[in-house]
């Protein structure tokens, strides 16, 4: 039976309905504006959802009710044949670009509007609106009574191509205006994408073995020509608005800075980093803060752009070859530059990750000049099929580590190396201590199996090892573990063990009694359990839950270190890929030579017999529990503790396969969640009582 458009309904229903939907329209637009634009939500996302999911219900049951600048409509639609042209109605021009990056761009183009208006060297400084170069792609947005209907690409600025169906997935552009009912206003700006959106969806890509992007402009300019809008939610694109082009019935203001003001007014994205300055000293000033400001900024520019400032005096300096006199861009050095690859070394991180590094012939970009540059891991290098000898596309933007983002193919010299292969190159060895490397399989990174005992990997090695559930160091802090590790007082894990008074006192910052606490500290932790020190040790893969059940399971630390991955496989959660690398840690000379020097300086832990502790009673053996609010006299880590010696396992989250839910005072969520699935809630007592195997 079709479903009654809001016209057939009585009046009083379908004025109700409407206005309805007008109310979740006008708030989620509000909210979007909040979150997207001034960066400042007041509203958690699942309500945002769950207005957002009320509206698209009531358009789906009275299609009448689907507006324009309905949220539901930057969902994306059909996958488009193409794109339509679109004629603009004022031109999108360009304007000139200064490429004289010192303070003589500024004054020349000052000089040259003074000279235009025929200004005598004593008339006050001209006023010019100054604003950042944005380095995206440039898009016309056409408002209508407030409501977005177009969105242009430049094109040849005579002639673009209709993207409206892509621009209404930018959450930062409003689809209806607020507090704008003119006939046409057109807004113009930049779709750009952010460097850490950048850097997401290239790790994103690198993660499941996709094509990496170059830039972040090349990338938001594809984003928007792509015909399926529906592949843009992973881009996350953003805007900003600079100008105008055709106007009706909307009150232009006299400056070009009142238009930015009036712009944001009605919800537009405009960029903060803007002013007004007087004259060619004010033009050098900002240039220059911004060229210090540029690697601290989230997204990429190329330069800033000047404006006079007074409208009036805009339409005075008119226009030459279709670039007006009033307005010039100012570049800084390019980004990006070509130079040649000389080598690739291999740089090994804290975790142990293995990193191709290229050696570059020095090349200026950026601002600085850049002689290595990351590969990323052997995959990446190998999609770009980088070699030794080739010329190479350079890119370093803000403070992202200079990259190599592509080959230069018809460049490539006879003499060219073989593709890239890692493990081939460092013959299977770490290059700092030799031990074996590892390349798990879905992983992109060949990582080096010597955590205790390769030197590139001391420092985090030290501060697991002290971490609060692991030995529970107090006081063994970062800047602490960097003068040890820096001074060559620390080597080892086991020389903490032998650290003096005397020397920990002397060194910066801490003193006689910070040195004590530090010594009592160490002293302390020798005293633990096995599942602390197996979880100590940075075992890959080995968290906390699972160091318990290794040592639930076989009692002595000399049988983990014996066991075979058959053996492995029998421990509860223990799967190939765990058990291959406690079996490649353990194979290790050098991290057993550790772990004995450990034992040597007095660490010790009570073993057992592991069958006989498997044998004894554990009540939630394959029970799930999930512990929320405060309970009357067990922390959290208590009771979790306690669950997990029954052979019970502490979740994070309720769903259908939670056995209990453990609440106390406060309970959150987590206890609704419990209810609504008819899962059974206990309190402290009643836990208690699951321990004593008595439920």
């Amino acid at each position: 039976m079709p479903v009654p458009s809001p016209d057939a309904l009585p009046d009083a229903i379908a004025e109700g309905l409407a206005e309805r939907a007008a109310e979740l329209r006008a708030t989620l637009n509000h909210h979007a504006h909040l979150y997207y634009v001034l960066d400042a939500p007041t509203l958690p996302d699942a309500e945002y959802d769950r207005l957002f999911q009320a509206l698209q219900a009531l358009e789906a049951a009275h299609p009448g009710l689907r507006t324009p600048d309905s949220p539901t409509q930057r969902v994306g639609g059909r996958v488009l044949d193409g794109f339509t042209p679109v004629r603009h109605a004022l031109p999108m021009l360009s304007i000139r670009t200064e490429t004289d990056t010192t303070a003589a761009g500024a004054q020349a183009f000052d000089a040259r509007v003074r000279r235009e208006l025929a200004l005598p060297d004593d008339a006050p400084p001209v006023q010019y609106a100054v604003e950042l170069k944005f380095d995206g792609l440039a898009i016309n947005l056409r408002y209508e009574q407030g409501v977005l209907v177009q969105a242009a690409t430049r094109g040849d600025g005579e002639t673009g191509e209709d993207v409206t169906q892509n621009i209404r997935t930018i959450g930062q552009i409003p689809l209806r205006l607020t507090g704008c009912e003119a006939p046409v206003l057109e807004v113009r700006g930049e779709v750009y994408m952010r460097r850490d959106d950048f850097e997401r969806l290239n790790e994103r890509q690198r993660e499941k073995g996709g094509k990496t992007f170059i830039n972040p402009r090349n990338t938001a300019a594809g984003a928007i020509r792509q015909l399926d809008p529906a592949g843009l939610a992973d881009k996350r694109l953003s805007f900003f608005a600079y100008g105008l082009g055709e106007v009706q019935g909307w009150n232009v203001p006299a400056t070009h800075s009142g238009v930015l003001d009036a712009l944001a007014a009605l919800g537009l994205p405009v960029c903060a980093e803007r002013a007004v300055v007087a004259g060619a000293d004010g033009l050098v000033a900002f240039h220059q803060r911004v060229a210090a400001l540029r690697d601290a900024l989230p997204f990429d520019i190329d330069g800033v752009v000047y404006k006079v400032n007074d409208r009036v005096l805009q339409e005075r300096l008119g226009f030459v070859t279709r670039e007006p006199r009033w307005a010039v861009a100012h570049k800084y050095p390019a980004q990006e530059q070509m130079t040649r690859l000389l080598d690739i070394d291999i740089q090994v991180g804290r975790t142990g990750k293995l990193t191709p590094v290229a050696k570059l012939e020095p090349v200026f970009v950026g601002g600085t000049t850049v002689s290595n540059a990351t590969l990323h891991n052997e995959d990446e290098a190998r999609r770009k099929d980088v070699r030794i000898g080739d010329t190479v596309i350079v890119r370093r933007a803000g403070d992202v580590i200079p990259e190599v983002v592509g080959v230069v193919l018809e460049k490539r010299p006879a003499d060219a190396g073989e593709p890239f292969d890692l493990y081939q190159r460092l013959q299977g060895a770490c290059p700092v201590c030799g031990s074996a490397i590892l390349r798990e399989e879905g992983e992109a990174d060949w990582r080096c199996s010597g955590g205790l005992y390769c030197p590139a990997q001391r420092k985090q090695a030290l501060l697991h090892f002290a971490g609060r559930r692991m030995m529970d160091i107090e006081g063994l802090g970062d800047k602490l573990v960097d003068q040890l590790v820096d001074a060559g007082i620390i080597r080892t894990l086991p020389e903490l063990y032998r650290l003096g008074l005397t020397r920990l006192a002397a060194l910066d910052r801490m003193g006689e009694k910070s040195a004590t606490n530090l010594v009592a500290a160490l002293e302390k932790s020798k005293r633990t359990t096995l599942a602390r020190f197996l979880f100590s040790l940075g075992i890959r893969h080995v968290g906390e839950a699972t160091a318990k059940d290794l040592a639930r399971h076989f009692g002595r630390l000399d049988a983990v270190m014996d066991a075979t991955v058959e053996q492995l496989l029998e421990v509860r959660d223990v799967g190939p890929i765990v058990a291959q690398s406690i079996r490649t840690f353990f194979e290790q000379p050098h991290n057993r030579e550790v772990v004995e020097q450990l034992r040597a300086a007095g660490v010790t832990w009570e073993e057992h017999d592991g069958a006989v502790a498997d044998a004894s009673p554990r009540p939630l053996a394959g029970k799930t529990l999930v512990l929320t609010g405060t309970l009357p006299t067990l922390s959290r880590e208590e009771a979790k503790a306690l669950i997990e010696a029954a052979g019970g396992k502490v979740s994070g989250s309720v769903s259908k396969k939670t056995h209990w839910v453990v609440a106390g005072e406060e309970a959150g969520s987590k206890l609704d969640k419990a209810r609504e699935l008819g899962v059974a809630v206990l309190d402290e007592a009643g836990l208690q009582a699951l321990l004593a195997g008595g439920v």
